[in-house]
């Protein structure tokens, strides 16, 4: 036998005959001519079929983003009466859906502010704190600052979404959701 049938002739590192073999080793040959290739063209139409799928999935968020715009304005919610919120005071509550949580902070007498209470990195649940002057993320030490809903420690790159009030009659109302980027 030549050299190079040697090389071509499929022999087990053990040296037993292919039919005595386990079957993993048929499922992964570790011999060139056992191996399957894949050829270029099959391997071209896997990159347009899966390149296809992402830009389909681009176009179908790109949609969904649309039609959440044109929704339009969420509703006027009443959130609480402006007295029975103490000065550095906090009252949590759900807009505009029932399980988006939001702030609702009394910095002094005349001044309220309200953020969602989902930190910007992970989701977990900020915690108000009026006389450090900000929103602390105790999942990894992130804050914000009070005012602004700007980050300011932590890992959160983004700032807080703002929920614009309204104030009726001595109540406090939520009249819509300011998402910012920066």
């Amino acid at each position: 036998m030549r050299e190079s049938d040697r090389e071509q002739s499929p022999v087990a590192p053990d040296g037993k005959p292919q039919s005595e073999q386990p079957r993993w080793r048929h499922d992964f040959p570790i011999d060139w001519p056992e191996d399957n290739y894949i050829a270029r063209r099959d391997f071209t139409k896997f990159l347009v079929l899966t390149s296809l799928a992402f830009t389909a999935g681009q176009f179908w968020i790109g949609f969904q983003n649309i039609l959440r715009r044109r929704r339009g304005e969420p509703p006027v919610r009443l959130i609480a009466e402006a007295d029975s919120i103490p000065i550095s005071g906090a009252v949590t509550f759900a807009y505009p859906g029932e399980h988006d949580p939001c702030v609702l902070v009394r910095l002094d007498e005349t001044t309220f502010i309200a953020f969602s209470q989902e930190c910007t990195h992970l989701s977990c649940s900020v915690v108000p704190e009026p006389e450090t002057r900000c929103f602390r993320c105790p999942c990894h030490e992130g804050s914000f600052e009070i005012s602004t809903g700007r980050p300011i420690a932590g890992p959160p790159r983004r700032p807080l979404a703002r929920v614009r009030l309204e104030f009726k009659q001595g109540r406090v109302y939520a009249s819509g959701v300011e998402e910012r980027m920066t």
